[in-house]
């Protein structure tokens, strides 16, 4: 006669391991990030990139179930990266980390695809919490989880249109660096060795600031940054 009782369950086949990949330019950011994610049970650390190209080849390769991308990685922008990976991977899961981040950067982030932003210096609080709110199909903003992407975006348009600053025309705090750089005579190969990127990166960024203020050449967007004060000309 058969046994009529179930088997139990094992705890390692409820819960999944969650696949994480770490890109921060920073060894001893990625290490004290591991070290806090594997001493808890149910995440893995798959993965680790140093810089924004290697970030986006590892979570293509890897297909991790969570990015955890910093905002200023060298050879390609946090945000750069992000835009590559979601149009190639758009099933991972992206959390920025950063030690500061702009209302506008903010609202580019959730628009490309970011689920989340956790500052570096609240990631001991806030980091399992905000990798378990994204995992629920929410989103990590500003310290909170928050469910309705849409409303929460409406709050930081109005946030951001309420600070009262120059007019930057769209262009992201690394393009306005870039913009300087091109009015103080700097060539391509100037701005990469500068911020540390790739000659290819430097002209993706020239591209978007073109379009962006509708000039074609780099002498015309010097005279464009001048008269709109994009830049600040030392006398």
């Amino acid at each position: 006669m058969k046994d009529g009782k179930k088997k139990p369950v094992g705890r390692s086949a409820v819960i999944a391991t969650i696949r994480i990949v770490v890109a921060d330019d920073h060894p001893v950011v990625r290490l004290g990030v591991r070290n806090m994610l594997e001493s808890q049970p149910g995440f893995e650390v798959v993965g680790e990139a140093e810089d924004g190209d290697t970030a986006i080849t590892q979570t293509i390769e890897l297909e991790p179930d969570i990015l955890l991308l910093d905002l200023a990685m060298p050879r390609l922008p946090g945000l750069e990266a992000l835009r590559a990976i979601m149009s190639k991977s758009p099933r991972v899961k992206i959390i920025l980390l950063t030690s500061t981040i702009s209302t506008q950067q903010v609202i580019e982030a959730l628009q490309i695809g970011a689920r989340g932003i956790v500052l570096k210096d609240a990631v001991t609080e806030d980091l399992t919490t905000s990798l378990r709110a994204v995992l629920s199909g929410d989103y990590w903003i500003g310290g909170a989880q928050v469910a309705n992407l849409m409303s929460k975006l409406n709050e930081l348009m109005q946030e951001a249109s309420a600070v009262p600053g120059k007019k930057t025309y769209g262009l992201t705090p690394r393009e306005l660096e870039v913009v300087t750089c091109i009015v103080e005579g700097c060539s391509n190969k100037d701005v990469a060795k500068q911020f540390t990127i790739s000659e290819e990166t430097v002209k993706r960024h020239l591209s978007n600031i073109f379009d962006k203020t509708g000039v074609s050449t780099r002498l015309e967007l010097a005279l464009f940054a001048i008269a709109h004060k994009l830049v600040t000309i030392d006398t």
